[in-house]
């Protein structure tokens, strides 16, 4: 029996998170998932897997919160809001209908000032498109305007 993608949860970096359904993803994109194993701030061995880049549009019945995710600033003033105000997700889960889900990190370079660490991530970049989907790149070597440049 084969499982199906049902929904991403993206993690932001002050522990907030966001839930997508699939019905409401449109183009999508995760290069070069791979698998390492590691130790996270001390924690036990785990598996990580990150993705050398990532590239999304979420449409815009997405810009809400679903009751299970913790997220203040999304509930006051929308999701694509604080996703265009806060370039900081780290992470998402890939939910399936088998109630599993693989983790994947995505590229992270902090734009804090050297010495202190920022929330914000410089390998993403985030633009509300003129259709009204949000679009997301999280890529060392693309930027939102230079991957999807006609939808703005």
């Amino acid at each position: 029996m084969t499982k199906t993608m049902t929904s991403f949860k993206f993690y932001f970096r002050n522990g907030e998170t966001w839930t997508v359904r699939k019905e409401n993803i449109g183009d999508l994109w995760i290069k070069q998932i791979t698998t390492s194993f590691g130790r996270i701030n001390g924690s036990d061995f785990v598996k990580i897997n990150p993705c050398a880049g990532f590239k999304i549009e979420i449409f815009e019945e997405a810009d809400h919160v679903l009751t299970d995710d913790i997220n203040l600033g999304g509930l006051e003033s929308g999701m694509f809001e604080r996703a265009l105000k806060y370039e900081d997700i780290e992470k998402m889960d890939i939910n399936f209908d088998d109630k599993t889900a693989d983790q994947i990190y995505f590229p992270y370079l902090d734009k804090g000032t050297p010495g202190q660490e920022g929330l914000d991530n410089q390998h993403q970049t985030t633009q509300l498109g003129k259709d009204g989907s949000l679009y997301i790149v999280i890529d060392p070597t693309q930027t939102v305007t230079e991957v999807y440049g006609d939808k703005f």
